[in-house]
């Protein structure tokens, strides 16, 4: 059997070496057109920071390796040109020699990965606009930083890759501004969450323009002016384009494979195209999402290196495993703070038109009387019917990625808000509690499932008429430095002895720092015979950051 490999790095490298490990005799060639067959793309942002020193740590394995360990015709620097998918046959150009030629094959797999967007904007080929996505980009870049140690940055883009550059470039002291034309950084995720994290990134000097799209470049005698939507520009040494990727289908589309709504090589279950004899893996297919049934690709490298494992076997052993699809669990780094998903955010599930209900709450990265301890904030959204857990997002420090990890796994194997309370985490003070934040999550949820609390959101007070009451049960100082519009303080631990001064005929609003003290009041008001108390979820904590962050 001769299986042919277009692309290395993640889904393609790991396709070939599976391939190899259950098959000894068959033929397999890659055809990589870069230079490098298997690098950690996801740590380029750290070379250029600096945290990664050494710039062989990035590459996995070389061609030579790669041969010598698995017996693998690695032929880089060579792009394949064309298929003729009804000859099986492909075309390829060897780009330092110019040499094309035809190489047959029984089984094809596509791994080209996707292309960076790069729209026709004035300018935007000029010197000191980069993308970054492969070895060639980051090495450009940092010798870019390196002789211009001092200047002024620019990233369009504040997605998962905008934001690590942002403080890597930041780490080598150069001034950075982010410019996004959403209304939020990390697309994927909800406002709330993104709120948590943009104060976190102001905080650390960088600027960030939200609401903004940039028009042009104009090239100066020392860098670009930026040109903005709003008729202002920036002055730049250098620009990071991280506006997004898009399926690199275009050796797809010339063989005839379907391509689906989102632009991506359309798979079956075993990650075969549209032609039995030829598979894809990677940022170029599209698959559909195992919670909203919507066809979509999944650029991230666990995915991609678990398709290859699959395919491998598939080609091998005849179709006997399935791919079930991505959730899209993804997390980033932004100074000192980390911020992910796992699942699918509120806001697309709205779109999908998937009922669920959201709650934030927030806790100790592990026991609070042991030194270090720092908040997370978890936010669920689940199904009103039974529980069952659509997505979750962390913003925190320390233990923010193992909340995250294990959420991604009960929403992965279609678990509920029940299995977050009864899920059983490894417990000592130095790295959890007693009662851990994911178990915290559940509890509240399970509380709104039971009806036994009713909340409302940060963004909920244009319902709130005059003739309710708002009533903050922090304490008086808490109160003084900082409360929400005509609430009254009526501190929790005094609510039993001041119910006169509450009137039962209307909507009474509460609300807390983070939530639980203002659960305990809607109990005590609730129990007392007041029927239409809500409280906030996420307390003031969040309803302060989301304003913020919507007033900037």
């Amino acid at each position: 059997m001769k299986c042919i490999i277009v692309g290395a790095v993640a889904g393609g490298a790991s396709t070939a070496a599976r391939l190899r490990r259950m098959d000894e005799q068959a033929e397999v060639i890659i055809f990589e057109k870069g230079e490098y067959i298997s690098y950690a793309n996801c740590g380029l942002p750290y070379y250029i920071g600096n945290v990664i020193r050494d710039r062989n740590k990035l590459f996995v394995q070389t061609a030579t390796a790669f041969n010598k360990r698995f017996n693998i015709d690695v032929r880089v620097m060579t792009e394949v040109i064309a298929i003729d998918a009804a000859n099986r046959a492909v075309t390829a150009r060897n780009l330092v020699t110019g040499e094309t030629y035809t190489e047959s094959y029984d089984k094809l797999v596509l791994s080209p990965g996707a292309e960076p967007l790069r729209p026709p904007l004035p300018g935007i080929t000029g010197k000191g606009i980069f993308t970054l996505r492969n070895v060639p980009d980051t090495d450009s870049i940092k010798s870019y930083v390196q002789h211009n140690p001092s200047g002024k940055a620019v990233i369009i883009g504040a997605g998962f890759i905008g934001l690590e550059m942002a403080e890597n470039l930041r780490a080598t002291g150069l001034d950075v501004t982010i410019v996004e034309m959403g209304s939020q950084v990390l697309a994927p995720v909800d406002f709330p969450i993104a709120a948590l994290l943009q104060q976190h990134i102001r905080s650390n000097g960088v600027r960030l323009l939200l609401n903004t799209t940039v028009t042009g470049f104009e090239q100066k005698a020392k860098g670009h002016s930026v040109m903005l939507s709003n008729g202002t520009a920036i002055e730049a040494d250098m620009v990071i384009l991280s506006i997004g990727v898009r399926p690199d289908t275009k050796l797809a589309v010339s063989a005839g494979l379907k391509i689906g709504q989102a632009r991506g090589i359309v798979v079956n279950e075993y990650l075969q195209t549209s032609d039995p004899h030829i598979y894809a893996v990677g940022d170029a297919i599209e698959f559909n999402n195992p919670l909203t049934r919507q066809s979509m690709p999944t650029y991230l490298a666990g995915p991609a290196n678990k398709q290859g494992r699959i395919c491998a076997d598939n080609i091998a052993l005849g179709n006997v495993r399935t791919y079930k699809g991505s959730i899209n669990t993804a997390i980033v780094k932004v100074f000192e703070m980390t911020a992910g998903t796992a699942g699918v955010a509120a806001k697309h599930l709205q779109a999908a038109g998937i009922k669920h209900i959201v709650s934030t709450t927030h806790g100790g990265s592990h026991a609070g009387y042991f030194p270090g301890s720092k908040q997370m904030t978890i936010q669920i959204a689940f199904s009103p019917e039974d529980g069952r857990l659509f997505g979750a997002q962390v913003a925190g420090y320390e233990g923010a990625d193992k909340r995250l990890d294990i959420l991604s796994s009960i929403i992965q194997r279609k678990g509920t808000i029940y299995d977050l309370i009864e899920f059983e985490q490894a417990y000592a003070p130095p790295y959890s509690s007693a009662k851990d934040p994911v178990n915290m999550a559940g509890f509240v949820a399970e509380n709104i499932l039971a009806k036994r609390l009713q909340v409302f959101y940060w963004n909920d007070w244009g319902r709130i008429a005059d003739s309710d009451v708002v009533i903050d049960v922090r304490t008086s100082e808490e109160f003084m430095s900082g409360n929400i519009g005509a609430a009254i303080n009526i501190p929790v631990d005094e609510i039993r002895h001041r119910l006169a001064e509450i009137p039962r005929d209307v909507n009474i609003f509460i609300y807390c720092e983070a939530g639980l003290r203002g659960y305990l009041a809607q109990r005590i008001l609730k129990q007392n015979g007041f029927d239409h108390v809500y409280n906030l979820s996420g307390g003031y904590k969040l309803w302060k950051a989301c304003n913020t962050e919507t007033d900037c």
